[in-house]
């Protein structure tokens, strides 16, 4: 990437010596600032020792005395031009400009097959990811309290602490296979076998979680150990498999691939696994088992098909070792601003955790079917392609992180509106003016968060390097991995801590109440029925996690996320380079 010229200083410009006027023939890369540029990403590398060839010409580094500024010479040479020369200069750097404005072309044929192939390569990570983040803890919620699902929760983790290993899918491949095919084959081959293997006693699993708890967890763990390592590779890939001038496009991929996945393993599966909605529409009810093995024979099936697609060979002298990309990750992450970026990350999204990981298992233990639920999700889903459509048109600017920090209020509203939704959730059934409320806000959050992951997605593909591109994509994907993640376990575990449920027990001298900290599980609720009692919330933790939540994610937004993020997008490119 180039280095951008230092801002002119104009009150030292006067004191410069006077020089001669001399008429340029082509401008310098500063002549061009102000006008629509290329994508610097394909100029230079991480590792200098790695050639990509330029498509527009290289700006020298600031830090070398034998360039000036050539900004600061225009100037000084512009002050001392009599008007008509002056206008003539001017017409003449203006056709110039012109001539070497870039124009946007339409998407070729090359970038659509592309991302067809990057949508596909992320849905397979959508699979395994919407069964452990969304599905299975539905499927387990009713055997379990919250405590118990936070230990299931931990099996989310891998996929934000994927930075761990990121250099080693970077540095080590096959040539004749392709750098970034050499992980993602072999990736999707364990994914379809873990999933097969799971398939086999996955209704056992789930019927009796409470024997299984970390059996199930330690299998999901796995599944998306190796989901994020495909991510890895797929991220490095979408990098230099599209063109510089639709690199905006990768996030808009990764937003359809991820949530078409996502959503088939968690809305599509549990209306299909509902035996309620199997009987009113008369279809069988489809196993978890069942599921997995369609999952496993899809993925099977992408990986037989890549095997005749040709990955390109990028242009090294000399192959990426191990301690070579540590190395530049430590030199990335030694960087203020990227230091910055990552704590950025981490608290982002702490305004809406209790929102994303306990609304929707509260509505559900409210009375919601988890078939409604799957056809709220469902109407849901086309706005979600076309807010990574949007995201992606919006990140293609100058300004890629003014759609992500636009979507912040909007985000904290509806979090806050989910909360009020759960407090005054009716008893079943449920009448259409509330569902269809249910609806309007599970859209209007969704979308808004398609927004921002775009923005944010856009900004990592603008700021990363292609040579390293799998380790710095995911240097900057862990930690906004990593921000809705941490807080899910603490606000599972918050939940228990703050409810009180006794069970109450009527008998012939009155009424017994037992305090009993099962009454928070459908397990605990059960045992208490089958002594003749019920279980009562007296005072339930979620309105507590959740107001805890939303008062902080104000106070951030107000003073740290939005302004932190505008002095971030402002930073010229060369800043996030590692070698100057």
């Amino acid at each position: 990437m180039p280095t951008q010229p230092p801002p002119l200083d104009k009150s030292s410009s006067a004191k410069k010596p006077r020089r001669r006027r001399t008429k340029r023939k082509t401008p310098s890369p500063s002549d061009n600032e102000g006008m629509p540029q290329r994508s610097p990403r394909a100029l230079s590398t991480s590792l200098e020792s790695i050639q990509i060839y330029p498509r527009t010409p290289k700006t020298p580094r600031s830090g070398d005395s034998r360039y000036a500024p050539e900004d600061a010479i225009d100037e000084v040479e512009l002050s001392l031009l009599n008007d008509d020369e002056r206008l003539e200069d001017d017409r003449i750097l203006e056709e110039e400009m012109g001539r070497l404005a870039p124009t946007r072309k339409p998407i070729s044929q090359k970038d659509k097959r592309s991302m067809g192939l990057l949508v596909i390569l992320y849905l397979i990570q959508g699979f395994p990811l919407g069964l452990a983040l969304g599905s299975v803890p539905f499927l387990l919620r009713e055997h379990l309290s919250y405590s118990q699902l936070a230990i299931f929760s931990l099996a989310s983790y891998p996929y934000s602490l994927k930075l761990l290993w990121s250099p080693i899918v970077d540095s080590f491949f096959i040539p004749s296979i392709g750098r970034r095919k050499s992980w993602i084959l072999p990736m999707q081959l364990i994914i379809g076998t873990i999933m097969l293997v799971i398939s086999f006693n996955a209704e056992e699993y789930v019927n009796n979680p409470s024997d299984h708890v970390y059996l199930i967890s330690a299998a999901f763990t796995l599944l998306v150990t190796f989901s994020a390592t495909q991510d890895i590779a797929v991220d490095g890939w979408a990098l230099t498999l599209l063109s510089e001038e639709n690199l905006a496009y990768a996030a808009t991929c990764q937003t359809i691939g991820l949530n078409t996945g996502y959503f088939a393993s968690f809305t599509v599966f549990l209306a299909l696994n509902s035996q309620t909605f199997a009987d009113k529409w008369n279809i069988p009810r489809l196993p978890l088992g069942t599921y997995l093995q369609f999952c496993a024979a899809f993925s099977f099936a992408v990986t037989l098909w890549l095997l005749f697609i040709k990955e390109d060979k990028e242009t090294t002298e000399e192959d990426l070792n191990i301690v070579t990309v540590y190395k530049t990750m430590w030199k990335i992450v030694k960087l203020r601003h990227v230091q910055t970026l990552c704590i950025l990350h981490l608290f982002s999204k702490i305004g809406w955790a209790a929102t994303d990981a306990v609304t929707h298992l509260k509505m559900v233990e409210k009375g919601l079917g988890r078939e409604d639920l799957a056809i709220a999700v469902l109407i849901d889903f086309p706005f979600q392609i076309f807010g990574g459509y949007v995201a992606g048109k919006w990140a293609r600017g100058e300004k890629p992180l003014r759609p992500w920090m636009y979507a912040f209020w909007p985000r904290l509203v509806l979090a806050l509106a989910a909360t009020l939704l759960v407090y005054w959730f009716p008893k079943p059934p449920i009448h259409l003016a509330f569902f269809a409320l249910l609806v309007v806000q599970t859209v209007t959050s969704s979308f808004a968060g398609t927004i921002q992951f775009g923005g944010i997605s856009a900004f990592h593909t603008r700021i990363a390097d292609p040579v390293v591109g799998g380790t710095y994509m995911t240097l900057l994907a862990t930690f906004t991995n990593m921000g809705g993640t941490w807080p899910r376990y603490f606000v599972l575990k918050g939940v228990d801590a703050f409810s009180i449920a006794n069970c109450h027990i009527k008998d012939i001298g009155g009424e017994l109440t037992v305090k009993a900290a099962e009454c928070v599980s459908e397990h605990g609720k059960q045992s208490c029925t089958d002594l003749g009692g019920e279980c009562i919330t007296e005072r339930d933790g979620y309105y507590i996690i959740s107001a805890i939540c939303l008062g902080l994610g104000v106070i951030s937004v107000i003073f740290h996320m939005i302004p932190t993020a505008r002095k971030l997008q402002s930073l010229p490119m060369s800043k996030w380079k590692v070698y100057q």
